[in-house]
């Protein structure tokens, strides 16, 4: 049984690389993508569907609902990380990269709190995942997919992918669920390439 983690689609701001606040939705871009996404995840044999409550993350799960039947459920762990005043600040105007500062934004999360509720994430996800008879389906955003497969997949066996810098737009990563929670696949984006006009992109936070 696995767990299978899918970013959410491209949005207006992760294209103009701004830091996105809280209530950004998907572009028509994200929404062909995220089309794309569940149409690849329609005959993954999936048990149940948990989402971020944002409505980037929440309009992916829902195109990833209507192709699979899953009703949708949510958890507020699962949110990007609260960049707090940053947000809706171009990146270049930063003059740093905000996805490794361990700074806590003004009103926002500083990265060791951040890690600490991808930790309480990542167990929710788990005991979801153990009451089920299927894979489970988690959308949620990069930094937090990103944390998940650094900090609690197992990365250390034969054929581990490489994780990338970055987590592209509907890209999907899988975890066993099973300790030692071997990491299988990461940001892959296949669905992407053979869809068109919904192409690989390295979205902003």
């Amino acid at each position: 049984m696995t767990i299978q983690w899918l970013r959410h689609g491209e949005t207006a701001l992760n294209a103009a690389r701004v830091v996105q606040p809280a209530d950004t939705p998907l572009s028509p871009r994200g929404l062909a993508q995220a089309a794309a996404a569940a149409r690849r995840l329609a005959g993954a044999g999936a048990a149940a569907l948990l989402s971020s409550d944002l409505p980037r993350a929440h309009q992916t799960a829902e195109a990833v609902a209507a192709a699979t039947g899953l009703p949708l459920q949510f958890e507020p762990l699962l949110r990007e990380r609260n960049f707090g005043d940053w947000r809706g600040r171009a990146h270049d105007s930063l003059g740093f990269d905000l996805t490794d500062i361990p700074d806590k934004p003004p009103n926002g999360e500083s990265l060791a709190e951040f890690l600490a509720r991808v930790a309480q994430a990542w167990q929710a996800v788990c005991a979801r995942r153990a009451a089920l008879g299927g894979p489970l389906i988690v959308v949620s955003h990069g930094l937090v997919i990103r944390a998940v497969l650094e900090h609690h997949a197992h990365r250390a066996h034969d054929g581990a992918p490489v994780l990338p810098p970055r987590m592209a737009n509907t890209s999907l990563s899988i975890i066993e669920a099973d300790a030692p929670h071997r990491l299988l696949l990461a940001d892959c984006t296949r669905h992407l390439d053979a869809d068109n006009g919904a192409d690989r992109t390295l979205g902003s936070v």
